[in-house]
Order: C-alpha cells, then structure tokens, then sequence
C-alpha cells in the first residue's frame, strides 16, 4: 500500500474503491457490446452469403402445397421395386457402419494417449481420423461412384470412411477418459499391452461402444437415403428420379417407405441400447 493510500480516510478509499468498481464495469459492459456487435455482423453476412431471400419463400411455398396435394393418392405400383431399394439402403447402412467398427477400434487404441503403444503416432492418427470426419460420406460416394462405379457397393465405402473417422474419435475419447485402474492392476502382472486392454479395458469399454455403433447403423440408415443422389444406390436413386421427373404420387410413397423404415430402426436401435446399459 502508497503512503497516500495509507495516509487517506476511509472516505477517500471507499471512494476510490467505487471509481475502481465502475471502470470495471465500463470495461466489461464495452466488451459485451463489442461481442454482441461481431455476432450481429457475423450473422449479416451469413445471411448475405446464405442468399435468404423471404419473398422467395413466400411464393414457392403455394407451389410446394400444390405438389403435396397432386401426391395424393400416393403410387404403389412399384412396391417392390421400392422395398428392394429399401433393404438396399439397410445393407449399406448396416456393412458400413460394421467395417467402420472394426477399423475404429485399433485406431481408437493409437489415439488414446492413455493407451497407444506408439505415443509418437498419436497426432498423427488423430489428424488422419479429422480428414476422415471432416469429408461428408456423400462426397466420399461420390468419390468412390468414379473409382468403382455406380451402385451400393460406392455407397458402403463411402459410408465406412466416414463413420470411421468419427466413431474412431468417439472411442479414442471414451477411452482417454476411462478409469485405468483395472488396466494397471492387469499391467502389474506381466501381462502385454495388448493382452491387458482386451481383458482390462475393452469390457469396460465395449457396451458404449457397442451403443455408438447402433448409433451410427441408425444415423447411416437416414444419411444413405440421398447416397442415391450421386449413383451410390439405394432408394435414394429412386427418390432423385421421381424428383426429376415430379412425379409426386411416386415421390411421396418412397418418401413414407423412408419414414416407416427409420422409424422401426429407430425404436430397434433404442431398445438394444437400453439392453446394453
């Protein structure tokens, strides 16, 4: 403390003690307005760049009902032919999401740093994993459609890739946070790194990672739908051909084939994980 300090009435302090407080709160009531005003500017230009455009919508929306009411009484005459490209979507759904598992394992174990066998490999699998997430599976369809050519099987590498990167993630994550008690317990022993995480920390691990999984056979399921789109097959390529040539009575039976579909799944997927907890 100055000697002027020390030397003031308490008066004096008191008062400098509230001049004190409100430069304070000046300062702090400044930085808010600056926030708020960066968000505001931020959204601005989103909506700019978006090119939202209200009169827009507000005469394609007469047009939008109009399609909705000439898509009754819906198409069933290709039935089958739907419900074929239905389990086609499940299929690729379903294989990608389980090569994906299998894949996602090892990596989740080199991008645990807890774990990892070889820690200088740890950024650089994390790294790999982020390219693998931050490419949709729709684009590694579409990828995969030049490489191998059109059909499901485009569709199932694009899937696995995705889902790989992000489910490797998600692992990698649960295990870094997991107690290691019982895997240094198992270490004490003798027993190998890798011997220890399969009788230590993967039954541990294994019924979230066997619910992420679900998560993801469920998530893929929905995301296949447009895999179509880009020729990856599945009842999205039906979807995109009665859109192109607005045949909306088609159009709206594969669309309630679709919801009744991942509905089901929806509820299969949400009861084996209750199983699982």
């Amino acid at each position: 403390m100055t000697r002027a300090a020390a030397t003031a009435s308490p008066a004096e302090r008191t008062l400098d003690q509230m001049d004190a407080m409100r430069r304070g709160f000046s300062l702090r009531r400044m930085r808010l307005w600056l926030f708020c005003a960066l968000i505001l500017a931020f959204y601005a230009v989103s909506w700019n760049l978006a090119g939202i455009d209200l009169s827009k919508l507000a005469t394609g929306l007469p047009k939008l009902g109009r399609w909705i009411a000439s898509a009754w009484p819906p198409d069933l005459t290709e039935l089958p032919l739907f419900a074929l490209r239905t389990a086609e979507t499940v299929a690729m759904a379903a294989l990608g999401t389980t090569f994906a598992t299998l894949l996602a394992i090892p990596m989740a174990i080199l991008a645990s740093r807890n774990i990892t066998p070889w820690p200088a490999l740890y950024y650089p699998v994390r790294w790999f994993l982020n390219a693998l997430r931050g490419i949709d599976s729709f684009v590694f369809a579409l990828l995969f459609v030049a490489a191998v050519g059109l059909g499901p099987f485009a569709g199932v590498l694009g899937i696995a890739l995705h889902t790989w990167g992000s489910m490797a993630k998600f692992f990698a994550d649960h295990m870094e946070n997991v107690h290691l008690g019982p895997f240094d317990a198992v270490r004490t022993t003798g027993a190998g790194r890798f011997t220890t995480i399969a009788y230590a920390l993967v039954p541990d691990v294994l019924p979230v990672m066997l619910s992420t999984t679900l998560f993801w056979w469920e998530f893929n399921v929905r995301a296949s739908t447009v895999l179509g789109v880009v020729g990856a097959g599945g009842i999205g390529q039906e979807l995109k051909n009665s859109m192109d040539l607005l045949d909306f009575p088609r159009l709206f039976t594969i669309i309630a084939m679709i919801l009744v579909v991942v509905m089901a799944l929806d509820q299969l997927s949400g009861w084996l994980r209750k199983k699982l907890v």
